[in-house]
C-alpha cells in the first residue's frame, strides 16, 4: 500500500509517498511528481518512518488528569466557555492555534470563534514566524500574497538570502539552488545575516551585518537605485503609488554607501559591490525569512525589501520578486482562513464592516468578531491579568515557544480553564492544561495544507486513529454542537469543510480579492481525495496560477502597489555593559520545534545531540569558556544552561541558541525565557532574534551520563537528589524555577541518554543512583563501583541479563568513557561476562571505531569517519566524500558540513 501525501515540517511542503510492507512496516521516500520536491527530501523527511508509533501519545480525553468520555468532555467544554462569556463577554475567551493544523482544522476553529462565539481571540502560533510577511505584504500588494514560485529560484540570476539559512531550515529548496547553481554558473547567491550560516557556503557574497540593521541596507539599495538611474519608470508610473516618499525617506537614513556601511558595520567594497549586482542582474529573487520577520521592524524590513523590487519592476515575472519563506507547514493554510486575531477568513479583514457582513451573511452566523483580537503576546498577557478566563490550545506549545516563557507560564496557571488538544500527553503546554483532548497527527488526519509558494497540497490518512483520538475539526464541531450552534457544524468530512471555505473565498469576490479557490466549491469527494498540488488562485477551470502580478494589477483600493516609506529602527533591547551580548535563536538542522516529533528519532538526535550556545573563540576564551564546556546565559531575571560551541562565523558580541529544547528534553535549556516580550507594533510578532544577555562559565562540581531504556521524567537535580515531575492535585504541572542542574535527554537506539552535570555533588552517590534508576523498587539486580579518591561513581541495573540502565559519574568530564559503545550494549539481548566487566570498567574489550559527531543523518556517518577517510584516501570535494563514504548524496543538508571539514 502506498499513499501520497506531504511532509508535516516547514514551509517546502514537500511531496512524500509512504509505503507500508506485507509486514506493517512504513518506509517514506520523496515524491518526484511534487512541484515542490521534485523528488528531494531532507534529513527530517527522510526520518518521517522513524517517528510515526510515538511513546507518549494522548490516547483518550482526561480532565483534571482523569480519564473521561467523549461527551463529558465536549459538555464540560461548552458549559464552561458558556459560564465565562454569559458573565464576562465573549472576549473573555480565546483559541490559540497553529501552522500545524491542516486548514480544514483552521477552518472550523476560525468559524466557531469569529462567527459564533462572537470574538476575534484566536491567534497562531504563525504570529511567531510570519506575521510580519502577512502585514508588508498587504501595505504593499493589498493583500497577503506570496508573488514568485519555487520554480523561480531556477530561473534566477541572483539571488539574495536576507535573515534566512535555508540551508538547514529550507533544506530542499537550498538543495534546488545548489543545482541550479551548478547548471547555470552565472548564477550569483548573496547572503545577508550577522552570522556567517551554512547558507553561506552557496555564496559569492556574504554581507554580515550589524543584528537588527537589515532596514538600512535596503533603504540605502533604494536610494542608490534611484540616483543611479536604475528605475523602473514605465513600471512605477503605471503600477505603483509613493515612490517618491519612500525614496527621500530612503535617502535621508542612508544618504550614502559609506553611511550605509558605517551603519551595517560592513566596508564600503562590500555594500557597493552588493549594490551595483543588484542593479545589474535583472532577473532577481529576495528570499527573506525569520531573521527579517521576527523583529520589532519586522514589517518596516519586509517592506524596505519590497522597495527596491518595485523600484526596478523587478516583480511578476520570471525568475523575479521578494520572496518570503513560510516556517511551518500549513502557515500559509491558517492565512486563508483568518487563523490571525486581526483577520477574517478568504483574506478578508476584520476591520471592514462590509467584509464582517459578507463573511456573517455567508456563515449564516448570529454574530461576527466587530474588532480585532488580542494577538499572542497580548493574549497571554491578558490571562495572566484575568481578563482572558478559559484558553483552548491546539497543537503548539507555548509555554516553550513564546517569549518571557515565565510569564506564559504564569498565565496558564492563573487561567481558570486551559483546554490543550495535542497528540502527545505530556509537553510543557499540556502539563498545565485542565482537560487534554487527545488529536490526530500526520499520517491519521485528512486535509489539505499550503506551503510558501501558495501550492495547496492533499494530506490523506494511511493509519487508523489511535485510541479515541479525533481530528481537530470534529473536536471543534462537536463542541459547537454542545454549545447550541449544530446546524453550521454538521460536517461529516474534511471534505465537507474545504467546500465550504472553497465557496466562501468565492463568494461576492467578482475579482476584489485574489484568493479564490471557488472552481472548487463543489468539488466531489473522490475529486477531493485525489486534488493535484495546485496554486492559488484558480481560474474558472480550476488552474492554478504560477505567479502573481504580471499583469501589474495589485489587490489595493487603487490597483496599484504601494512603496512604503521605512524609518529604520534599531531592535528594542540594546547592549549594556551588565548584558554586553546579542542573543539570537533559530532552528538546528534535524530537529523542529520543540522537538515532540524529532526528539525520539535517533537518527535525528545524532547531529545535534544537545542544547548549546555559539559564540566567537575570542569572546569565549575573554569570559573563561572552553568549547564543550558548560555556559550560564541569563538576562538579571531568568537563564539557561548550554554547551558553548566555539565559531569564528559567529560576531563577536553575538551569541546564537538553537530554539528546540523544552522542559521534556531538558532541564534549563529552554531559550524562550531569555526573550523579552518586544514585538512590532504592526504585526504583533516578537522579536526572538535580539535580546540582550551575559554568559558566564557554569561550574560543575560532577558531570555524568545516564543511559536507560526507560524515558525518566528528570524535573530538577538539586544537591543531588532527585525530583520528579511535580503535579499538584488536579494533575496539572506545577511552576518551578529553572535547575541550576545540568540535564539533556538524548534518544539514541534501543535507549535514551541523559547528560548530566551539578554544582553540588551528592552526600551518597549509592543513594542518588537508586532514586534515579530504580525509583525504589526491590527486585533490582544492581552492580556499581565506587572510587572515592578519583571522585568516579558507576553503577548499572540489569532486568534479568539484560541491561535496564547504566549512570557514570565523575568530578571531571574528561575521565568519563564514550558513550557509543556503552549504547551499542542496549541493543544485546543478554550481556555477556566479558561486557559486564567492561561495562564498569567504561571501556570494550575489544576497542572498536568511534565515529563522532554525526554529519550525515542520511546515512549515519560520522565526523571522525569523514576526517579519517578525508585524511586516508586524500579526498578533495564533497564529491568524493559521497563515493566513498554515501554521506551528502541524499538529502544534500549536510554539504555546508562538508565543505567546513575539507577546509
Amino acid at each position: 500500500m502506498q499513499t501520497k501525501t506531504t511532509c508535516p515540517y516547514c514551509g517546502v511542503g514537500c511531496g512524500v509517498i509512504v509505503e507500508q510492507d506485507a509486514a506493517g512496516a512504513f518506509k517514506v521516500r520523496p515524491d518526484k511528481e511534487h512541484p515542490a520536491n521534485l523528488g528531494r527530501l531532507c534529513s527530517k523527511g527522510t526520518a518521517l518512518a522513524e517517528t510515526l508509533d510515538h511513546p507518549q501519545r494522548l490516547l483518550y480525553p482526561e480532565i483534571d488528569g482523569q480519564r473521561v468520555s467523549w461527551d463529558v468532555a465536549t459538555s464540560t467544554i461548552a458549559s464552561r466557555f458558556q459560564q465565562i462569556i454569559e458573565e464576562h463577554g465573549a472576549d473573555a475567551v480565546a483559541f490559540y492555534v497553529s501552522g500545524q493544523l491542516l486548514t480544514e482544522d483552521y477552518y472550523v476553529a476560525n468559524k466557531l470563534m469569529k462567527g459564533y462565539l462572537g470574538s476575534a481571540n484566536i491567534d497562531t502560533n504563525s504570529r511567531l514566524c510570519m506575521s510580519s510577511a502577512v502585514a508588508a505584504h498587504k501595505r504593499a500588494f493589498g493583500e497577503d500574497l506570496v508573488s514568485c514560485s519555487y520554480e523561480d529560484l531556477e530561473q534566477a540570476e541572483l539571488i539574495v538570502l536576507v535573515g534566512s539559512n535555508t540551508a538547514w531550515c529550507h533544506p530542499v529548496l537550498y538543495q534546488r539552488m545548489v543545482k541550479a547553481k551548478k547548471l547555470n554558473p552565472a548564477l550569483q547567491v548573496v547572503t545577508i545575516d550577522p552570522r556567517r550560516t551554512q547558507t553561506a557556503d552557496l555564496a559569492d557574497l556574504h554581507l554580515g551585518l550589524a543584528p537588527g540593521t537589515d532596514a538600512i541596507l535596503f533603504n540605502g539599495l533604494l536610494a542608490w537605485l534611484a540616483e543611479n538611474g536604475h528605475t523602473d519608470a514605465a513600471f512605477v508610473g503605471e503600477s505603483t503609488h509613493g515612490m517618491e516618499q519612500a525614496v527621500e525617506l530612503a535617502k535621508t537614513t542612508a544618504s550614502s554607501v559609506q553611511a550605509v556601511a558605517a551603519q551595517c558595520n560592513l566596508t564600503v567594497e562590500a555594500v557597493e559591490q552588493f549594490f551595483k549586482l543588484f542593479a545589474a542582474t535583472q532577473r532577481v529573487v529576495t528570499v527573506f525569512s525569520q531573521g527579517i520577520n521576527q523583529s520589532s521592524s519586522g514589517v518596516d524590513k519586509g517592506n524596505a525589501l519590497i522597495n527596491c523590487h518595485l523600484l526596478t519592476g523587478r516583480i511578476g515575472k520570471v525568475g523575479m520578486g521578494a520572496f518570503s519563506f513560510t516556517g511551518q507547514p500549513n502557515a500559509m493554510g491558517g492565512r486563508e482562513v483568518g487563523g490571525l486575531a486581526n483577520q477574517l477568513a478568504a483574506h478578508l479583514d476584520i476591520d471592514n464592516p462590509q467584509h464582517r457582513d459578507l463573511v456573517q451573511r455567508f456563515w449564516q452566523s448570529p454574530r461576527i468578531a466587530p474588532q480585532a483580537g488580542l494577538k499572542a503576546v497580548d493574549l497571554f498577557q491578558a490571562m495572566e491579568a484575568g481578563k482572558v478566563k478559559a484558553v483552548w490550545i491546539m497543537g503548539t506549545n507555548p509555554a516553550v515557544s513564546l517569549p518571557d516563557s515565565a510569564q506564559v507560564r504564569r498565565a496558564l496557571l492563573a487561567c481558570e480553564l486551559v483546554v490543550v488538544s495535542d497528540c502527545v500527553r505530556n509537553t510543557d503546554t499540556v502539563d498545565l492544561a485542565h482537560i487534554r483532548l487527545p488529536a490526530l497527527t500526520w499520517g491519521e488526519r485528512d486535509g489539505t495544507v499550503t506551503n510558501s509558494d501558495r501550492t495547496i497540497s492533499r494530506q490523506p490518512p494511511f493509519l487508523p486513529a489511535p485510541g479515541e483520538a479525533k481530528q481537530d475539526w470534529q473536536i471543534l464541531a462537536e463542541v459547537a454542537q454542545a454549545m447550541g450552534f449544530g446546524a453550521a457544524f454538521q460536517y461529516q468530512s474534511a471534505h465537507e469543510v474545504f467546500r465550504e471555505h472553497a465557496a466562501l473565498s468565492a463568494f461576492e469576490n467578482h475579482g476584489a480579492r485574489c484568493f479564490n479557490l471557488g472552481a472548487w466549491q463543489t468539488l466531489t469527494a473522490a475529486d477531493y481525495d485525489q486534488l493535484p498540488p495546485t496554486q492559488w488562485p484558480l481560474d474558472a477551470a480550476g488552474q492554478g496560477t504560477t505567479r502573481l502580478f504580471a499583469d501589474g494589477k495589485f489587490f489595493t483600493p487603487s490597483g496599484k502597489a504601494q512603496f512604503i516609506a521605512v524609518q529604520p529602527r534599531l531592535p528594542q533591547s540594546q547592549r549594556t555593559p551588565e548584558f554586553p551580548f546579542v542573543l539570537n535563536t533559530g532552528r538546528v538542522r534535524d530537529h523542529w520545534h520543540t522537538l515532540t516529533r524529532t526528539g525520539i528519532s535517533p537518527r535525528l538526535s545524532a547531529h545535534v545531540a544537545e542544547p548549546y550556545v555559539e559564540m566567537h573563540p575570542c569572546d569565549a576564551r575573554d569570559q573563561g569558556l572552553q568549547e564543550g564546556a558548560i555556559a550560564r546565559i541569563h538576562n538579571g531575571t531568568q537563564h539557561i544552561l548550554a554547551k558553548v560551541k566555539t565559531s569564528r562565523d559567529q560576531q563577536r558580541g553575538s551569541l546564537f541558541v538553537p530554539m528546540h529544547w523544552s522542559g521534556q528534553f531538558s532541564g534549563a535549556a529552554g531559550v524562550g525565557a531569555l526573550i523579552p516580550a518586544n514585538v512590532d507594533p504592526i504585526s504583533g510578532q516578537p522579536e526572538s532574534k535580539h535580546a540582550v544577555v551575559a554568559i558566564e562559565a557554569y561550574t560543575a562540581a560532577w558531570q555524568g551520563f545516564l543511559i536507560s531504556r526507560r524515558k525518566i521524567p528528570l524535573a530538577a537535580l538539586e544537591g543531588g537528589r532527585m525530583q520528579y515531575a511535580p503535579t499538584n492535585i488536579h494533575g496539572r504541572g506545577v511552576l518551578h524555577t529553572p535547575s541550576y542542574t545540568y540535564w539533556t535527554a538524548i534518544k539514541v537506539p534501543n535507549a535514551w541518554r541523559y547528560e548530566l552535570a551539578g554544582q553540588q555533588p551528592a552526600a551518597d552517590w549509592a543513594t542518588f543512583a537508586r532514586d534515579l534508576l530504580c525509583q525504589h523498587a526491590d527486585d533490582v539486580n544492581w552492580t556499581e563501583y565506587l572510587d572515592v579518591a578519583r571522585q568516579t561513581y558507576r553503577a548499572a541495573r540489569f532486568t534479568g541479563g539484560q541491561l535496564e540502565s547504566c549512570l557514570f559519574i565523575s568530578a571531571s568530564a574528561e575521565r568519563l568513557p564514550p558513550r557509543e559503545w556503552l549504547v551499542s550494549l542496549f541493543a544485546q539481548e543478554t550481556l555477556s561476562p566479558t561486557d559486564r566487566v567492561s561495562l564498569l570498567a567504561g571501556k570494550p574489550a575489544v576497542a572498536g571505531e568511534d565515529k563522532g559527531r554525526t554529519v550525515c543523518a542520511c546515512f549515519n556517518v560520522g565526523e571522525k569517519t569523514i576526517r579519517k577517510a578525508i585524511a586516508e584516501q586524500g579526498l578533495s570535494s564533497v564529491e568524493a566524500i559521497g563515493r566513498c563514504l554515501n554521506a551528502g548524496t541524499n538529502c544534500g543538508s549536510c554539504l555546508p558540513e562538508l565543505h567546513a571539514l575539507l577546509e
